[in-house]
């Protein structure tokens, strides 16, 4: 490249390269934006998740450049050589495979030693499924927690849900297509079957699809869809609505429901029972009064 480039409307000296967090489309390619395109066509070096996937997207904007894998099973090691490049004062930009880098996607590494080595970094805003489908799913925005992929076992998967069983905030998840249902089938158990949940499919793309309702008649459209377990997931989940009744002072009245109920009901019944009227988890409930049952 030159001495000096101008990118993005920046002009600089060549004393140091730029590392590019490129985000790349979801599924329609018209959402690359025109900086991510001239960021790409500029940059000396791209380092990719998956280079055969990545060089067909390099292909179709006319684009040759010297790719450099880098994923989850090499990033460490690989790292290092790209900081290499960006001292000697060549410019490199990250992509993954589909949408934003880092966002449950590799790359953490690199930025972080790149920031340590006083690299310069810059973000070139794009595509990202969470926000994507946050957007369009009708759910409180004005706070949300993304936690990445769940667990892929049950128990971790539903110990991590009852973490997560009283906060507040929308809660955002990717999961994959042979674990939807699965997932669903946890939440319904962990967070209630009542609870709001909205799935967006394969976002921007041909079959573009969205199941809105309660976690139970989601899981009910999901099995019924032929097409329910294919493609990528974005899974949205209201946050947990205070009823009044959970605060520390009602534990004791929580104990005293169970007690009565536990001799009347099996004790998945009472569970069920329980936590529709203290606002609580099933699964909270169905310990506690095991516990007490044991007592």
């Amino acid at each position: 490249m030159n001495s000096s480039v101008e990118v993005a409307g920046q002009q600089r000296s060549k004393a140091g390269g730029t590392l590019y967090i490129v985000a790349t489309p979801i599924g329609n390619l018209d959402d690359l934006s025109p900086r991510a395109a001239r960021v790409l066509a500029s940059v000396d070096v791209v380092a990719a998740e998956d280079t055969r996937h990545s060089g067909r997207l390099l292909q179709h904007l006319g684009i040759q450049k010297r790719l450099i894998a880098l994923h989850d099973h090499n990033e460490k090691d690989r790292a290092e050589s790209l900081i290499a490049l960006l001292e000697g004062g060549q410019d490199v930009a990250l992509i993954s495979d589909a949408g934003t880098p880092l966002i449950s996607d590799p790359g953490f590494v690199l930025v972080r030693i790149a920031r340590e080595r006083g690299c310069r970094v810059t973000p070139v805003p794009g595509p990202c499924a969470l926000v994507a489908a946050l957007s369009a799913a009708g759910l409180p925005t004005d706070r949300f927690l993304f936690s990445g992929f769940l667990p892929a076992k049950r128990a971790g998967r539903r110990a991590a849900l009852e973490g997560l069983g009283r906060e507040s905030a929308t809660l955002v998840f990717y999961e994959s297509p042979h674990r939807i249902l699965d997932a669903v089938a946890d939440m319904e158990a962990v967070l209630g079957e009542t609870r709001e949940l909205v799935l967006g499919r394969e976002l921007t793309k041909t079959f573009e699809t969205f199941y809105a309702g309660t976690i139970a008649e989601v899981r009910e459209a999901l099995e019924a869809d032929p097409h329910g377990s294919r493609g990528e997931f974005v899974v949205m989940v209201r946050g947990f609505e205070s009823t009044g009744r959970e605060d520390d002072s009602s534990q004791l009245d929580v104990d005293r429901l169970l007690q009565l109920l536990l001799p009347e009901l099996p004790v998945k019944k009472v569970a069920k029972v329980a936590a529709e009227l203290a606002g609580r988890p099933k699964n909270e409930m169905y310990q506690r009064a095991l516990e007490l049952k044991d007592r």
